[in-house]
């Protein structure tokens, strides 16, 4: 059967509201406008169906991930964009998904940690603070940023749109997207570029 351009992972990765899900939102919009097939895999989201039987301890934390590096490689390899909105503190973490997934996008929403405590809407970091919440990443958990992120986004200059574009941008210097839409499908048999 034709096929479309092969697919690839956007792995969003930052502290706890830096922003990474609002700019994830923009993102599937913006390539959805271009012809792709996005799709946001929402840490937050996912927990509460896929990994509802998973803490926020080490172990746990790495299953998660494990769990959305699964369900991110099926919709790559299947021609589509998976943007990972995943906190993911790990590095260990990040590189079995980029060994596993292969065709991966590691993007830093680089924000620092006072900054997301004051654009924190659900207290959680206050909660930390008081005792209330254990193993918080950035308070009493740590965070270990990308050491080699292909994008690095500073989303306190700038807003969720402007660092959606940002992405893009980079998305399409790099090589893994055309400036545009998405080509058509390859004729039967033929293969399609990145």
């Amino acid at each position: 059967m034709p096929r479309g351009p092969p697919g690839f992972c956007l792995w969003m990765t930052g502290l706890p509201s830096a922003g990474k899900t609002t700019i994830g939102k923009v993102l599937v919009e913006r390539l959805s406008e271009r012809g792709w097939y996005a799709e946001l895999l929402d840490g937050d989201e996912l927990r509460k169906g896929l990994s509802a039987d998973l803490g926020f301890d080490r172990v746990s934390r790495e299953a998660h991930a494990g769990r959305v590096t699964y369900v991110a490689k099926v919709l790559a390899r299947n021609g589509a964009v998976p943007i990972v909105a995943l906190i993911s503190p790990y590095r260990t973490s990040r590189a079995r998904a980029r060994a596993e997934i292969g065709r991966f996008v590691e993007v830093y929403i680089n924000t620092p940690l006072a900054v997301c405590e004051e654009r924190d809407v659900k207290g959680l970091y206050k909660r930390a603070r008081a005792g209330q919440i254990k193993e918080m990443t950035g308070v009493d958990d740590p965070y270990e940023p990308p050491e080699h992120p292909e994008i690095v986004v500073d989303a306190v200059r700038m807003t969720p749109v402007e660092s959606a574009a940002w992405i893009l941008r980079e998305l399409e210097r790099q090589g893994w997207l055309p400036s545009g839409p998405a080509p058509a499908a390859a004729p039967s048999g033929g293969r399609a570029a990145r």
